[in-house]
């Protein structure tokens, strides 16, 4: 894999620091486990597929809700396409990694960049897909030149099944690079790549009602003023992002009502409520999961918490994000 050229990095909007580690990872010479996450259409898979110009010598990616077996068969397809030689059909995700470790095998000693996107996908109810991804990574990529790159949006599941993972692959993620929302200059920039005519008013504006995600930003239309933009991505009958807070929410979350019954309760208050506010409003337990529910909005960007001057952590003060404004 030839070294990436700068003027391919500077197409990119921000993500310098990302871009200097995922550049970092690559010219490394050893084996890298990298980890990509943060909340959904923040631009995570775009970043990785730009930066490496789409050149990789594995690249799949999981389907939302699908099945064991249909996850297994996208993969066989997707490593005969790139092998050019047909595989049978796995019948786990031991085998399946076998196969990708026969196919990379027969790459030679160059560079080999292995991306998988949306990883928490393929995590289906007992796939035993972590063990096998474990046995993959530990009994013989470790020992290769591959850069390994996985991507997930369920920024919950990557902290605590891949990060915070406590068998197999404790402690073998080389590198961790958390994708946040663009920051206001950041989003002005896109908006100008974009052809996007906005004063700096309108911009804060925009930024204040879509937040800074990518995605949600490059849905405007140049020839449309920011009322009209707004008015066609939120209200009108066919509108893009309707349901798009829904969505977000049963795509990230299996227990979903709870997560967006926390949410909902907080957009009440513009100042943000302690948890035992929260506890009250929201009519739910004080108990570990509501914790868990208070953490994985936190790491997913949908809320904020902060804490007083000598105030106790249970006292720290929950608010809305603004990625979630609309």
């Amino acid at each position: 894999m030839p070294k990436i050229r700068t003027n391919m990095i500077q197409t990119i909007i921000g993500r310098k620091e990302e871009q200097k580690m995922l550049q970092a990872c690559l010219d490394s010479g050893k084996p890298e486990f990298v980890a990509v996450y943060g909340r959904r259409r923040i631009g995570k898979t775009f970043l990785i597929k730009q930066f490496f110009k789409e050149k990789f010598d594995f690249y799949i990616t999981g389907a939302y809700k699908a099945s064991k077996h249909d996850q297994l068969f996208n993969f066989k397809m997707t490593l005969e396409n790139y092998s050019g030689k047909s595989r049978p059909m796995p019948k786990s995700w031991l085998e399946a990694f076998y196969q990708l470790h026969d196919y990379l095998s027969t790459l030679g000693d160059g560079r080999k960049v292995v991306f998988i996107d949306e990883l928490p996908w393929f995590d289906t109810p007992r796939s035993n897909f972590i063990s096998a991804l474990e046995l993959f990574w530990n009994q013989w990529a470790s020992d290769q030149n591959i850069m390994l790159v996985v991507c997930g949006s369920a920024t919950s599941w990557m902290i605590n099944k891949l990060l915070g993972d406590k068998g197999g692959l404790h402690n073998r993620i080389t590198h961790s690079i958390y994708l946040a929302p663009f920051t206001l200059g950041e989003t002005e920039a896109l908006l100008k790549e974009n052809n996007i005519v906005f004063s700096r008013y309108q911009t804060v504006e925009c930024y204040m009602i879509l937040g800074g995600t990518p995605y949600y930003l490059s849905l405007l239309r140049p020839d449309l003023s920011l009322a009209q933009n707004v008015d066609k991505l939120l209200f009108s009958e066919n509108a893009e992002l309707k349901r798009e807070f829904d969505f977000l929410f049963r795509s990230l979350f299996r227990d979903s009502k709870q997560y967006r019954k926390v949410v909902e309760v907080l957009s009440k208050k513009a100042k943000g409520m302690t948890r035992q506010e929260l506890l009250s409003e929201a009519r739910m337990q004080d108990n570990g999961k509501f914790t868990e529910i208070l953490d994985d909005l936190c790491n997913c960007d949908f809320i904020r918490k902060y804490s007083s001057f000598q105030k106790k952590q249970r006292d720290v003060t929950h608010s809305g994000a603004s990625a979630v404004s609309f």
